[in-house]
């Protein structure tokens, strides 16, 4: 991205006389379509985009692909034989791969749906009427077997280093297209495996990063954000606010330059008009008890899960750029991570599969699903043999499964695939570089020149990787 020409924020608050018109300027510079005023000109697709938002709904953990949309009809016919697998874990710990692991078929039964005829398991019936609006990359890996360098490298691009979202490049890249709603929201995330990084904007200016609301494994039962005031300003308000905002422009007019400050005088600006539009938007009351019905809302166990979907697609309406919804919990192990007692995985998917396909539905029903992005899936999967010789799989970033609808991706496919067990991508396989790569070119955005220069070299997502992976594009 190229440096803008217009004036800083910094000089327009000082030559606008630091009053309430400085900042609806500074507010309006920063709008969807035009070059914003923090950092190398953003505001303005590369090209013209297929999708103006994502919607990422994270299963945190690891969701088993040969149990869900990858089915292997040789796994279960040698379902108990001990076969030799390279050992990502093994491989990790003590630099030596290959061991014989017990194979074992998966629980669930697998059925061909729609139209397209696209592999589903019992595990998604809901999911699976969709399955003509689904975009089914079964050929997915990357890096990192551990959850916290694995959801690291999903969210940034890299677990070694403090990297910006996706999110966040995202926001940097377009701006947002509401200027009284945060451009980049991260709905229940938790607390651990990169936390807050995970929604972080590292050295991107820090007006990008997200904004939480909720944490995982807490009911969004009111949801809200901390320290928002109810609607409704009045006049001392209003005048409190102004002075607040001579004081702050007087000093950052001192300071010269500060992101930190800068950022900090944009979300208190952004806190101001939330007051007014954030409790509308976080207000289920007003949907229809058929809507809420339909995701679920009020009944066990897709009561929280269909909130945290509800939003997402409020928040969608509203013009929020990146919504991230996590399905998870704050424990040592996260929701799909089955290490023993696979079964539990239908436990969490009678909680997501049901409020997932009522979001598909609405999006479509609203026109929405055409420009916007629905990203499913997983920091990886799992291995089609048990761990241990137990009950449960061990974690496989060599091979997994994630899907897409709406947003100009080809619907009813399948795309790639792992070996006959299930084990690593092996044809048209998708490198998470790629789906980086691939998600930001929907939305207008050549991930090559989406860059930001910092300590000396310039930075992108997807580093010196990635490639769009152009046959799942429609």
């Amino acid at each position: 991205m190229t440096a803008h020409s217009g004036p800083s924020r910094r000089q327009v608050l000082q030559t606008a006389g630091c009053g309430f018109g400085a900042l609806a300027w500074a507010a309006l510079a920063n709008t969807s379509g035009a070059v914003a005023d923090s950092g190398p000109g953003i505001g303005l697709p590369h090209f013209a985009p297929r999708a103006k938002r994502i919607i990422f709904l994270f299963m945190q953990g690891g969701v088993s692909q040969v149990d869900s949309f990858d089915y292997k009809p040789r796994l279960a016919a040698d379902d108990g034989l001990k076969t030799p697998f390279d050992d990502a874990r093994l491989r990790a710990n003590t630099g030596a791969g290959l061991s014989e692991h017990r194979l074992m078929r998966s629980p669930w039964a697998f059925a061909q749906h729609g139209e397209s005829g696209l592999w589903v398991s019992d595990l998604f019936p809901e999911m699976a009427r969709h399955a003509d609006e689904l975009c089914v990359l079964r050929g997915m890996h990357t890096e990192g077997v551990a959850h916290g360098p694995a959801t690291l490298f999903l969210h940034c691009g890299a677990a070694a280093l403090v990297r910006p979202s996706l999110g966040a490049w995202v926001l940097y890249g377009l701006g947002t297209e509401n200027q009284n709603l945060p451009g980049f929201v991260s709905i229940s995330p938790s607390l651990g495996n990169g936390g807050a990084r995970n929604f972080g904007a590292a050295f991107l200016p820090a007006e990008h990063q997200g904004t939480p609301l909720g944490r995982a494994g807490a009911p969004l039962e009111t949801p809200g954000l901390r320290n928002l005031a109810p609607r409704g300003i009045g006049v001392a308000e209003r005048e409190r606010f102004e002075l607040m905002q001579r004081l702050n422009a007087a000093q950052a007019a001192r300071r010269g330059g500060d992101d930190e400050l800068e950022a900090a005088l944009r979300s208190y600006e952004l806190a101001w008009r939330l007051q007014e539009s954030a409790p509308d938007v976080l207000d289920l009351s007003g949907e229809t008890a058929a809507t809420q019905a339909r995701y679920g809302i009020g009944q066990s166990p897709t009561d929280a899960f269909g909130r945290q979907c509800l939003l997402a697609r409020r928040m969608c309406e509203a013009g929020v750029r990146f919504i991230q919804v996590t399905y998870g919990d704050n424990t040592a192990n996260p929701a799909w991570d089955q290490h023993s007692n696979l079964p539990r995985h239908a436990e969490h998917a009678a909680a997501v599969d049901r409020p997932i396909a009522a979001l598909l539905e609405d999006l479509r029903q609203r026109g929405l699903l055409d420009d916007t992005i629905v990203w499913w899936g997983s920091e990886f999967g799992r291995t089609p043999y048990a761990e241990k010789n137990g009950t449960g799989r061990d974690h496989n970033p060599g091979g997994f499964t994630i899907w897409l609808a709406g947003g100009g991706f080809r619907a009813g496919m399948a795309y790639g695939e792992t070996d006959e067990f299930g084990h690593r991508a092996i044809v048209d396989t998708v490198h998470m570089h790629d789906l980086h790569a691939t998600l930001l070119h929907q939305l207008g955005l050549d991930h090559e020149r989406l860059t930001y220069r910092y300590a000396g070299r310039d930075f992108r997502l997807t580093d010196v990787a990635g490639r769009v992976v152009r046959p799942v594009i429609g």
